[in-house]
């Protein structure tokens, strides 16, 4: 056995020793437990699937019983979005009573917001591969889809209280690498404080980008996964923890890897959010404290483990 032992970088956002090699020992047959039983943790071979049945199926309703329905939208998701709006043409479903709010964009070093034009933005990729898609005489009036600007951003929060009287009807989510929630990142000014209660009441802002939540990001497609960390914007509007709390209902999805293979930034982070502590520095672990829906793939839920082995 190595004696080697060493100090995280000081960038990196959680450092408890103790905590860390827990989570990163837990085994896939004990992921489905947690203290919180209205946390509830599934392990299932298809993740996207279940997103789109969700939606689908709340779509359908609203349809089906005339009443709105608010949705907070996480993106890019063009294969998921795509098929929804697909099943939606085909089994002629109106979506008039839909309303989206995009949960975060892209700005820029002075915190503009990216427009829609741009390719890599949220907001384009939502409405060519979901709003666009659907079929003009099912799909949602246009002023139903809100999308952050530099205008709304200040009361971006109370416009999806307003719409859905007092917060969403759902909020789908994963985490990213540094575990934020949206792009409630760790150690970022713009969310600073000093409590978790204080944390829970922080609304939609701009935010500085964590430096991990910019590498991820490199390795999107949108990016051209090719790490390309300086073609990555550095700041953002997000969602805040205010509006994950007053959802009504919330779906968590831990499910990606590296273009499908066995890599994945996401499979140490996730069991810090699912079993480590509540803390600001894992924003996504303020999940535990709601009842939520958390939907974690046989990928993620592996082994983690030194493989000697395997190189890059």
């Amino acid at each position: 056995m190595s004696n080697f032992e060493f100090d995280s970088a000081p960038w990196v956002p959680f450092k408890d020793k103790k905590v860390l090699e827990r989570v990163r020992n837990i085994k896939r047959e004990d992921m489905e437990k947690h203290d919180n039983p209205d946390f509830k943790i599934k392990i299932v071979a298809d993740v996207g699937s279940l997103w789109i049945a969700d939606m689908v199926t709340r779509i359908k309703e609203s349809d089906d019983q005339d009443k709105k329905l608010t949705m907070i939208m996480p993106n890019p998701a063009p294969g998921v979005y795509s098929t929804v709006a697909e099943i939606i043409n085909r089994f002629r479903i109106n979506c008039r009573n839909v309303y989206t709010f995009n949960m975060d964009e892209w700005a820029d070093h002075d915190g503009n917001v990216a427009p829609q034009s741009y390719k890599a933005g949220f907001n384009h990729s939502f409405v060519k591969s979901f709003y666009g898609m659907i079929d003009e005489d099912l799909r949602m009036p246009r002023e139903n889809c809100t999308a952050f600007s530099n205008e709304n951003i200040e009361h971006y929060s109370d416009l999806i209280v307003e719409c859905g009287d007092g917060g969403a009807d759902i909020c789908y989510s994963g985490p990213g690498w540094a575990g934020h929630i949206a792009f409630v990142d760790p150690d970022t000014p713009e969310f600073s404080c000093s409590s978790i209660e204080e944390f829970l009441e922080m609304k939609a802002r701009r935010v500085t980008l964590n430096p991990l939540t910019i590498a991820q990001n490199s390795l999107h497609g949108v990016f051209g996964c090719s790490g390309d960390i300086a073609n990555v914007p550095p700041m953002a509007m997000t969602i805040g923890p205010y509006d994950v709390m007053h959802a009504k209902n919330r779906f968590e999805m831990h499910a990606l890897t590296t273009m499908g293979s066995v890599s994945s930034w996401q499979r140490m982070i996730s069991r810090l959010v699912l079993y480590g502590p509540v803390t600001t520095q894992v924003p996504s672990s303020i999940l535990q404290l709601m009842p939520t829906s958390v939907y974690v793939s046989e990928a993620i839920a592996g082994e983690i483990g030194c493989w000697e082995d395997v190189g890059y």
